[in-house]
């Protein structure tokens, strides 16, 4: 029968003189497109300069690497058949979508377990991370078991948590006493006094919906973006934003305390490791208070917290676990929304910090919502004021400045990207906008400034819909040098400090990147951290020579190539035979 429709169908179309693919003029078209595609794939190495040309990663690509990445594709195009399927579509029948591979990240997250290529990426030697706020990095889990067993860990609120709509938005945290804790009231009930410490484990079990695994899922709520809050894009960035900023206070307030923060940053760089990241560059708002092992009261300044967190990380390095890192270091950041007053403050105390713990402070940023805060332009006195006084201190702290990430087109929030560049900065964070400016993209290029992208967290704040529409592919497209970071993990419902979500979602999502433009991310990341304090001259200098320079970037580029290269072998050994096996644990 199917025959016989076939035939009927050439039939007609011969009757209807409709041309077929064989005929010679649509074979010439078609060759004719093909050799179109490829002069436009090629055309990447006209705008992009040899230290940054993910072309050229693509071109040198040793004989296994190629193998690899031909492997991966075929998993790829395997998995389009088989892993986005009518019957995973049919299981997300409530949300009314489509399913197809880049879809949103929430709904795809559910595909993770059954997907070849998040074994792949799990494997994969990441870099660097270069954009990652620290408050937002927790395990969330175990982070609360943490504070569970921990002595004196209490809970505090503006207001009694009485009804669910309270317990939606009333302010509440997470704080340390043992002298004023209170457990002869309740902080779910009428009786409650705002900002009366209530021990933990009492509020936790006396939860009224559930109690502590009830609390539990509470606090995650208030502290992630949720799965409906997700789906939510017709509300706009503003009111994603709006519960974005509001779970930073209560994470800070979760581990800055010290017995849990020296933990906390032990696993953090653990489980970065552990998921092919070798360096990370942290931001941190200074803005949260610290407090020090069975002290009542706040330090008054954040000494002891770089004192803490740089033991930490030098015992990490030392140690057997820890012998593969590279290290860590922290851009001081500023909420973008404060006074001048409070930003000076914090300028300040940032230069005090630096001199310091000149080891552990890489650099200078703002932080918050671009379109709500200041611009780069208002905040300009203090900018130079900022500059002057580390002159007259001594010391180097570079620019590290988040910008563009808006959907804006020519306002001043945009604009950032202007001053960003024109005051130096060495990376943007995000760049999401970037693309609208072919001048910019130009200076980006030319200045060696590399984009610090985070889709996930693009995608969260809706400023795309999902890794499709993102606009970094745009960018790779132009020559701009960029990497993939995970910016805030916890909250955006990635569970996991490692950057494989990311990773794994520009493999999926993206046909022109592959593993071997995924490989040039992961590449650039290590070409720009900030591993040491570099002049200007220095890093611009390093950042261009890559592994053929000196010093320790060169020996870190040397290092990731030679892990990169024995992932290949992997994935060719456990992959390359048939493409359909399992690899083995």
């Amino acid at each position: 029968m199917a025959a016989e429709k076939t035939s009927t169908a050439e039939d007609w179309e011969k009757a209807e003189g409709v041309p077929s693919l064989s005929d010679p003029f649509i074979q010439k078209y078609l060759s004719g497109r093909d050799a179109l595609v490829q002069q436009e794939k090629q055309q990447r190495m006209k705008f992009q300069p040899s230290y940054q040309s993910d072309y050229l990663f693509r071109k040198n690509l040793s004989p296994t690497a190629a193998e690899a990445s031909a492997i991966v594709s075929q998993i790829r195009f395997e998995e389009q058949q088989t892993l986005w399927t009518k019957d995973y579509e049919d299981s997300l029948v409530s949300q009314h979508v489509d399913v197809f591979p880049g879809m949103m990240f929430y709904l795809a997250r559910d595909r993770i377990d059954k997907s070849k290529l998040w074994k792949i990426v799990r494997k994969m030697p990441k870099g660097a991370l270069l954009h990652c706020h620290l408050e937002a990095m927790p395990d969330l889990d175990w982070v609360l078991e943490e504070a569970f067993q921990t002595e004196g860990v209490c809970l505090i609120s503006d207001a009694p948590l009485t009804s669910a709509e309270a317990r939606l938005k009333t302010g509440f945290s997470f704080t340390y006493s043992k002298i004023s804790a209170r457990s002869d009231v309740s902080i779910w009930s009428n009786d409650y006094a705002a900002s009366t410490k209530i021990p933990l484990n009492l509020a936790a079990d006396s939860f009224p919906d559930g109690g502590r695994k009830g609390f539990i899922e509470w606090v995650r709520s208030r502290v992630t973006i949720t799965p409906e809050e997700h789906l939510k894009h017709h509300e706009g960035p503003n009111e994603a934003w709006r519960k974005f900023i509001s779970c930073f206070p209560i994470l800070g307030s979760l581990i800055y305390y010290e017995p849990i923060f020296r933990k906390f940053i032990r696993k953090l760089l653990r489980d970065l490791l552990a998921d092919g990241v070798y360096y990370v560059d942290m931001r941190s708002a200074f803005y949260t208070p610290y407090r020090c092992l069975g002290q009542e009261e706040w330090e008054p300044d954040f000494i002891n917290y770089c004192d803490h967190l740089e033991d930490e990380i030098a015992k990490f390095k030392a140690s057997e676990e820890g012998k593969d890192f590279w290290g860590a270091r922290m851009i001081w950041t500023t909420v973008r929304a404060m006074d001048k007053r409070s930003v000076i403050n914090s300028m300040n105390l940032c230069i005090a910090t630096k001199l310091e713990f000149s080891d552990l402070i890489a650099g200078y940023d703002f932080v918050g919502q671009e379109d709500a805060g200041r611009s780069l332009s208002d905040l300009m006195p203090e900018l130079f004021y900022f500059r002057k006084a580390c002159a007259e201190n001594g010391v180097n702290i570079p620019f590290f400045f988040h910008a563009g990430e808006t959907l804006g087109d020519g306002d001043s929030v945009d604009e950032n990207l202007f001053d960003a560049i024109l005051l130096g900065t060495r990376r943007i964070g995000h760049g999401f906008s970037l693309y609208k400016h072919p001048l910019l993209i130009d200076m980006v290029k030319e200045k060696k400034i590399l984009i610090e992208s985070c889709p996930v967290s693009n995608e969260a704040l809706r400023l795309c819909g999902s890794i499709m529409s993102h606009t970094l592919p745009a960018l790779l497209a132009r020559g701009v040098p960029c990497s993939l970071s995970n910016d805030d993990p916890t909250i955006l419902g990635q569970q996991v400090s490692g950057m494989s979500h990311d990773f794994w979602q520009a493999l999926q999502g993206w046909e022109n990147l592959g593993l071997e433009g995924l490989g040039s991310l992961a590449e650039n990341s290590v070409r720009w951290a900030s591993y040491e304090d570099y002049t200007p001259e220095e890093w611009g200098a390093s950042v261009r020579d890559g592994s053929m320079g000196k010093g320790v970037r060169a020996e870190r580029l040397k290092e990731w190539t030679r892990r990169w290269e024995r992932f290949c072998a992997w994935i060719v050994d456990e992959f390359g035979v048939d493409e359909n096996v399992e690899p083995k644990e």
